[in-house]
């Protein structure tokens, strides 16, 4: 797969030095040439549910067939296939609240959070890839010149670079932790996560750093970028990204959506997806499942108080703007990075984007009536940003009441409990795999938001 970057279509590289660069040098986002299509003959199993096994054994070969298109070039199916079972040893459920409303539940990894999807895969990529090319230089070296590969700094360790507004920098830490080679720094803004997406930020140890960073998410993505484009940096460290704007965590987000349709048991009545979104990785991935054949009429792009797509779909103008902060913190970004991705698949016509995406915008106080009518009504219990989605599925519904509608659940509610059971009032049960983290010592750097502090940091420390 060959793959471009979103400032230069004439800036080419191949898949496993995009996924190792993470941010192109000219400071765009990598996008396939190319996106190849889904066989009709796996979409007519997919549509008549004639795939056979556990949960995770259909999600699994779902996800390998997808793989398979998007990076079969690069990777033979053996060890794609070994990626795929390795990376994804959890379910998806879509869980019915009525006949056209369901919720997909992406919370079932480790960190319970959507993300564990993207970064457990990213992480045995990169190791794939960075064996298969340790291995080839070891070789050449070796054979040619007759020295280590230390000598010629083949076996540098990589430096992944991660902002976060919470759940990206557990799920990323948790798919990286104790990788041989591989040093992961996170970048958190200060009081702006929940307490116990700090806990399983900062408590890990081993080869996951964490910084706290005065500011907002979008200052953390901003540090991440620059340190990207900075030459001192370069010439001393091998850096990428972690982030959604790296297309490795990106690619096997669009696994899940294929799957969602495949446990859609009507698929009669248009399909609608409302995505909670943020930076606009999962949205991204969403409408990269459609252009590969998924048959998906609508995609809800719901978001919070930070609405700069809502308006850009409106007005047709991009005006980033500082981000807001909502009790769905993660969604609280003012500059989503994926904008440009999804300009380069509508080829930055406004027009062309509003025939497949519709976006709606909720209040704080809207999510909170949202969670309490749920709980109420279904015995159903959602996170602040599920509970955005689920409010952006019921709207674009009000409007087109014959289709069949499915919204995202992107974390354990368990993980914003700070948040939920106020407004339930009731105790929510924490999973053991997060009251381990609650019990350990939070260990973090204070720094400030400014690109010189932090280069001078990762000078001294890496």
């Amino acid at each position: 797969m060959k793959l471009y970057s979103t400032n230069n279509r004439g800036n080419t590289v191949p898949f496993d030095k995009a996924l190792m660069e993470g941010l192109a040098k000219d400071g765009g986002l990598y996008m396939p040439e190319k996106i190849g299509q889904i066989s009709r003959e796996f979409m007519e199993k997919l549509e008549k549910g004639k795939l056979e096994g556990t949960p995770v054994d259909i999600l699994r070969e779902i996800a390998f067939e997808i793989a398979l298109v998007l990076m079969g070039e690069d990777i033979d199916p053996k060890s794609l296939r070994n990626i795929v079972e390795d990376a994804l040893n959890f379910d998806a459920p879509l869980v019915d609240l009525n006949e056209t409303v369901h919720a997909l539940e992406l919370f079932h990894g480790p960190t319970l959070a959507f993300k564990d999807f993207g970064a457990r895969f990213l992480s045995r990529l990169m190791a794939h890839f960075s064996n298969r090319n340790f291995a080839k230089q070891n070789f050449l070296v070796n054979k040619s010149f007759g020295v280590s590969q230390n000598t010629l700094g083949i076996n540098k360790e990589i430096t992944v670079l991660v902002a976060t507004s919470g759940d990206t920098g557990s799920a990323v830490a948790s798919g990286f932790l104790n990788t041989q080679g591989i040093h992961v720094v996170l970048l958190y803004p200060c009081g702006k996560v929940s307490k116990i997406q700090e806990q399983q930020l900062t408590t890990m140890g081993g080869n996951i750093t964490a910084l706290e960073v005065d500011g907002v998410f979008d200052d953390c993505q901003r540090l991440v970028k620059e340190a990207f484009m900075d030459p001192d940096l370069n010439k001393k460290l091998v850096l990428t990204s972690a982030n959604s704007i790296n297309i490795g965590r990106l690619l096997p987000q669009i696994f899940y959506y294929f799957y969602a349709y495949y446990q859609l048991k009507d698929k009669s009545k248009p399909v609608v997806i409302s995505v909670p979104s943020g930076n606009f990785g999962n949205l991204t991935a969403g409408l990269i499942a459609k252009k590969m054949g998924l048959p998906i009429d609508k995609f809800v792009a719901a978001v919070n108080a930070n609405d700069t797509f809502e308006k850009y779909l409106q007005t047709g103008e991009y005006t980033p703007q500082k981000s807001v902060e909502t009790i769905s913190n993660a969604m609280d970004v003012g500059d989503p990075s994926n904008f440009a991705r999804i300009m380069e698949l509508y080829d930055h016509d406004v027009g062309k984007v509003k025939a497949d995406v519709w976006s709606k915008s909720f209040s704080d106080e809207e999510t909170t009536r949202a969670i309490q009518e749920v709980h109420k009504k279904y015995n159903y219990l959602m996170d602040p940003h599920g509970a955005v989605a689920y409010l952006g599925l019921m709207e674009y519904q009000k409007a087109n009441p014959n289709t069949n509608g499915i919204f995202f659940i992107t974390a354990h509610p368990a993980k914003f409990a700070d948040k939920v059971e106020p407004i339930t009032g009731e105790k929510i049960q924490i999973p053991e795999r997060l009251a381990q983290c609650l019990q350990k010592e939070k260990k973090t750097t204070k720094i400030g938001s400014n690109s010189t502090e932090f280069k001078n940091y990762l000078l001294r420390n890496i």
